[in-house]
């Protein structure tokens, strides 16, 4: 094998590595460049890591099925792909209104995955951590500790992107 033939295969590799990771980052971003904001509430769990930076984990109220979902409970696992349907309140909050195995055809959903195999089935969006800088960080623990609200950006195929969270003037 020559120099030229080794060399343009590893040109070819590298290209191929950073094409995915461009593409892996363009999927990722998607929801913030052709989504459609709505605002659910939030509760911060947890403010900072020393290993993940300054973030809040955040828990929402869609983030479990209620146990009167209406699916076969044989068919909710871990892994398994759910569309959850949301309703916009008198307030401007969207809440859960139905859950669903299929995509819906119409309205506002977020597409998550069950996270257990028992109820209440936890789902898992994407959407459960918020990094921010230092100072912001440390605003927002002392902000949010009676709750939020997450503005998120959602697409026509459910996918979902955190775009920012501010304090629950609603509830103050």
């Amino acid at each position: 094998m020559s120099r030229l033939s080794v060399g343009g295969g590893l040109g070819v590799a590298v290209a191929l590595q950073f094409l995915v990771l461009v593409g892996m980052l363009a999927k990722a971003a998607m929801p913030l460049w052709t989504g459609s904001e709505i605002h659910v509430e939030t509760v911060p769990v947890d403010p900072r890591s020393m290993f993940r930076g300054n973030y809040a984990r955040l828990n929402y109220d869609i983030g479990s099925l209620p146990h009167d979902v209406r699916i076969d409970a044989s068919r909710l696992h871990t892994g398994v792909v759910v569309y959850v349907v949301l309703r916009e309140r008198e307030n401007g909050l969207h809440e859960y209104a139905g859950a669903f195995l299929e995509q819906p055809e119409e309205g506002i959903f977020l597409r998550g995955r069950i996270t257990n195999d028992y109820s209440p089935y936890r789902v898992k969006y994407g959407i459960e951590a918020f990094f921010a800088p230092k100072q912001k960080a440390l605003k927002l623990e002392s902000e949010l500790r009676g709750g939020g609200v997450a503005i998120l950006m959602v697409t026509r195929s459910g996918s979902v992107a955190l775009k920012d969270v501010v304090p629950n003037v609603a509830e103050q």
